[in-house]
């Protein structure tokens, strides 16, 4: 896995009253599968027992053999693809997670991180609590059990104003789905209908493979029922917390451009980022190519803008194995190789604008553009359709360390010469999210200021949030 990714943490996808729950969420984490690659699972209920399968790997491998999807009968189901950020990558930190209580089965999938995770696991700890999971996660399941509230609604309203953070959940019960934002709204969370069931997702995305309507967002802040009586809506948090955050990179990476997220289609914003990144950083060249596939939008926009051509400058081997590439090894420079390679007859002694959508480490973008000179670039200019990462996120994404973020420890002329490229260029915070296609949003922009709308666990961000 290359050293720039960046990684969410998880993609959710949850359906009621639907004959085919369980092939349906198949299907639906297929195309969130971007969100997490290194576990899956789907857990259903029928007429109130409760069937999981679920196991380290892609989809695709998960459910390779098609007789585990046919054991999972019922109408209702609930489905989980992780990438790990709070937690550690071990099979028992696989979601859904399911527990008993008060002789009733619930079901649980989780996007985001819970910043006040190591204080509440000391004290259920010390209270005896028993985890069975090293994820932030099971803490909101053993708050929901010891909650003395009467109704299920109740208990999960009760340990949602405990827990602090990024959180959009779904939970399974016997017969009904529930699903939720935190007050900021970091995670997308969005609802669908296809004639009688309703789904619950992380994206449009999964809505659009199995032919379902986007209803409308999960609002922040907001939690909902879904039974035979359709859509019940709660919002247990006082009106004084509800504040949108709506994450921002995921306009700028995560969310896939064919889907539509906090009201907006990512397609769109990304090709205005663009757009903007083309009017404030101008530069003569003869083509602009994209790092693909995350860059390719945002690159049409600055092709649009500029009157730049576009082209494919640079192909993609989409079949490169998750754990093809060993951190340890010793052959560095064949990690970008693998995965990337440039059109000779495209570059060959043109001016060269590269797009990217973030510099992480810089580590990748160095050695792309070294292919790309190699393949007889006269000139190679680097333009990113973000501002420099200079803080790590504490809501969802495994950001690394200041200490590794190359914007946070060097200026844009060092980053300049240490890629290797003629001119280097960001686009401004300003210029991201003050967007027309953004109207009256607030965004958490944390990563790229150091300033954060919920008071972090950690002061100076060297350190990830603490592996419980």
């Amino acid at each position: 896995m290359l050293e720039e990714v960046i990684h969410d943490q998880c993609g959710i996808f949850s359906v009621f009253n639907n004959n085919e729950a369980a092939d349906l969420t198949y299907f639906g984490l297929y195309a969130l599968q971007h969100r997490g690659q290194e576990s899956a699972g789907i857990v259903t209920s029928d007429e109130g027992k409760f069937h999981l399968h679920k196991g380290m790997g892609e989809v695709s491998e998960v459910f390779g053999d098609k007789s585990n999807l046919k054991r999972l009968s019922g109408k209702m189901a609930v489905g989980h693809t992780r990438y790990s950020t709070s937690g550690a990558s071990s099979i028992i930190n696989i979601q859904p997670f399911i527990i008993t209580n008060r002789n009733e089965q619930l079901a649980l999938a989780h996007n985001g991180n819970l910043t006040n995770a190591y204080e509440l696991r000391q004290k259920l700890d010390a209270a005896g609590s028993i985890f069975q999971t090293t994820s932030d996660s099971e803490i909101i399941l053993h708050l929901i059990a010891r909650s003395k509230k009467k109704t299920r609604i109740e208990r999960i309203s009760s340990a949602l104003k405990t827990v602090k953070g990024a959180y959009s959940l779904v939970f399974l019960t016997e017969n009904s789905l529930i699903a939720t934002r935190d007050p900021n709204g970091f995670k997308p969370l969005c609802i669908g209908k296809l004639d009688d069931s309703y789904f619950v997702t992380s994206e449009t995305c999964a809505l659009d493979i199995i032919g379902a309507e986007y209803v409308r967002d999960v609002e922040p802040g907001e939690l909902i029922e879904i039974n035979e009586k359709g859509i019940t809506s709660h919002f247990p948090h006082p009106k004084s917390l509800i504040k949108p955050s709506f994450c921002i990179f995921e306009f700028i990476y995560f969310a896939r451009p064919d889907s539509r997220i906090f009201g907006e289609n990512v397609d769109k914003v990304r090709r205005r980022l663009g757009r903007q990144l083309a009017k404030e950083h101008p530069v003569d060249a003869d083509i602009v190519i994209g790092i693909p596939d995350s860059a390719n939008t945002a690159t049409l926009g600055y092709s649009e803008e500029s009157g730049i051509r576009f082209e494919i400058g640079l192909i993609r081997n989409h079949y490169v194995g998750r754990t093809f590439i060993d951190p340890r090894q010793k052959i560095r420079d064949l990690d970008v190789k693998v995965k990337f390679n440039p059109v000779k007859g495209v570059i060959e002694g043109k001016r060269v604008i590269i797009v990217d959508d973030s510099i992480v480490r810089g580590t990748t973008c160095k050695k792309l553009v070294k292919l790309v000179r190699d393949a007889g670039a006269k000139e190679v200019h680097f333009r990113v359709s973000s501002p420099p990462i200079i803080s790590p996120c504490f809501f969802g994404i495994d950001m690394p360390t200041t200490d590794e973020l190359i914007g946070a420890n060097h200026s844009v002329e060092e980053i300049e010469k240490m890629l290797g490229v003629d001119s280097l260029r960001y686009l401004s915070l300003e210029g991201m999210v003050s967007m027309p296609s953004l109207p009256n949003k607030t965004f958490c922009s944390g990563c790229f200021t150091g300033k954060y709308p919920l008071k972090t666990p950690l002061g100076n961000g060297n350190k990830r949030l603490t592996k419980i």
